[in-house]
């Protein structure tokens, strides 16, 4: 019998574990992936994925292991806020960092995006800067880092990998676990599968009959551009995150990468430009990259995922295909061919298929890129190259909100959810609060939680 079981080994689980080491109770973490040593993927050296359970998205520490870009933030990467308070998420975010910091974080600096002059400046343009404090770890410190964790970890509870849940019951104020290495017993359950272990949490949540809300999905193009060109509004920090709205809609900067390249992401059954930092390769380029993604919202993950499907799986069209288009080709109404491609000043670090992207996406989304543009010229002063590539399209996924009290407590007493498989955080740093801000109440003993009605 476990007092406490987490399902899933996340950020969100490991800063869950560790809060709850010293409240002396049974703690069980059950992961469907492998340890952080033996997750591989092809995908990480430029390949194809081949696994049977992808070891870039499941295993020890989720998509921390990725880049490790802990935003401090309470303005973007989650509604965490409106549910723990602003006031507090601070702190946890504060704790966060205190705790990478023990296990080696703090040979990264921290920056800040904050510039008051700046932001005045994007207002006027009718631009919003959102400022935040950045941990940028990379790949290498990060995996340092959870491994670290690990090691306290699982000196401490027990962590059983490569683990099939294949059901789940609640009776008589205990769950009953069964996985393809046995039964388990556990008076509480925790899940923390992340954005990766959607579908299965979708399942459970019908079985157990807890209630799921809307499905958020961001789709946008990433812009590929010349790196030079944003120095003046990126100064002593490594990026900048800027907001627009078009027709009440707000659109955001992602994942941007100064002198950074873009790669293939796959990830939904679908092939999408991605953004890596100089950070990750031996040397940059003289680019820069991001994305200006604009938030969909649909009753249901089923919806959501068809939607991305029609759009990106037909530009797609079952390969791995994906289409740049020149900022001035786009103008002209013209689409942009290989022989134009190899005159353009600015080099795709991308190999992608040239073409029209009025014929491969909504307008709605090259509108609104459109208008950013339009003001982002404005903001720094100067018109931006008509080189500049635009690729079709990138996609970020979000699981469907689940119905929790300000607690993370389901309907259903003695089950949790945390983390990005929530839908209430969208970012490390958030799912890693909500993992402590979990583990304090679980901590108290006699601690009464009140469902939600």
């Amino acid at each position: 019998m476990y007092d406490i079981t987490i399902i899933g080994s996340g950020v969100s689980s490991i800063f869950l574990a560790y809060t709850l080491l010293e409240s002396n109770q049974k703690v069980l973490i059950l992961e469907k992936g492998q340890s952080l040593k033996e997750r591989t993927c092809a995908i990480d050296n430029g390949g194809l994925c081949n696994c049977d359970v992808c070891g870039k998205y499941y295993g020890f520490a989720g998509l921390g292991k990725s880049e490790g870009k802990f935003n401090y933030s309470c303005d973007f990467g989650g509604e965490l806020a409106q549910k723990v308070g602003r006031e507090n998420l601070e702190l946890l975010m504060k704790e966060v960092d205190d705790l990478l910091c023990l296990f080696g974080g703090d040979s990264v600096e921290k920056y800040s995006t904050v510039n008051e002059k700046l932001a005045k400046k994007a207002k006027d343009c009718k631009l919003h800067m959102l400022t935040t404090e950045v941990r940028h770890l990379g790949t290498r410190l990060s995996t340092e880092i959870f491994q670290r964790l690990y090691n306290e970890l699982a000196s401490r509870i027990d962590i059983r990998f490569e683990v099939d849940t294949l059901a789940i019951k609640a009776k008589d104020h205990r769950f009953y676990l069964e996985t393809n290495l046995g039964k388990f017993e556990s008076k509480n359950v925790v899940f923390a599968t992340g954005r990766s272990g959607t579908e299965w949490l979708n399942d459970q949540c019908t079985s157990l009959g807890v209630k799921q809300g809307r499905t958020r999905l961001d789709l946008g193009i990433r812009v590929e551009m010349k790196e030079q060109q944003l120095r003046s509004i990126l100064q002593d920090t490594f990026e900048t995150k800027l907001a627009f709205e078009y027709d009440e809609l707000i659109s955001t900067t992602y994942c941007m990468n100064p002198k950074g390249r873009i790669v293939r992401k796959f990830q939904e059954g679908l092939v999408m430009p991605d953004g890596q930092n100089f950070k990750e390769k031996e040397s940059g380029t003289t680019n820069l990259n991001f994305t200006l993604f604009t938030p969909n919202y649909f009753p249901s993950l089923k919806e959501a995922n068809l939607y991305a499907n029609n759009i990106i799986g037909k530009i797609n069209n079952g390969s791995d295909r994906i289409v740049v288009q020149r900022l001035g080709d786009l103008l002209n109404g013209e689409p942009t061919t290989n022989v134009k491609m190899e005159k353009n000043n600015i080099k795709p670090t991308l190999n992608a298929d040239c073409g029209d992207l009025k014929n491969e996406v909504p307008n709605l989304y090259l509108n609104i890129l459109q208008g950013f543009l339009n003001q982002l010229e404005e903001f720094i002063g100067e018109r931006i190259d008509e080189d500049t590539l635009l690729y079709g399209i990138d996609g970020k996924f979000y699981s469907p909100m689940i119905e929790t009290n300000s607690n993370f407590q389901t309907s259903l007493d003695g089950l949790f959810v945390i983390g990005d498989c929530s839908g209430v955080t969208h970012s490390l740093s958030q799912a890693a609060a909500s993992g402590i801000y979990l583990g304090k109440i679980l901590a108290k003993k006699d601690q009464y939680l009140t469902c939600i009605n």
